[in-house]
């Protein structure tokens, strides 16, 4: 359990520390805006899902995982 508790500290650490850099606009010009990302728009209608973004943020949080579980 005493493993557990680490790993959600050092989550929540990371977590705000990306929320603090995403509040202050790092990241804001290239998060959800990659070659890949799909946006379609007519008319009214309009789609958008950052399939490349939400791909590197996995491959980065996979990374992450790995590194701590060592």
């Amino acid at each position: 359990m005493n493993d557990l508790g680490k790993l959600l500290v050092v989550i929540g650490l990371l977590l705000a520390t990306v929320g603090v850099l995403l509040w202050t606009g790092i990241g804001r010009s290239w998060l959800g805006r990659l070659p890949g990302d799909i946006h379609y728009t007519r008319g009214n209608f309009s789609i958008y899902f950052p399939i490349v973004s939400c791909v590197i943020l996995s491959l980065v949080l996979t990374l992450l995982m790995w590194l701590f579980r060592r």
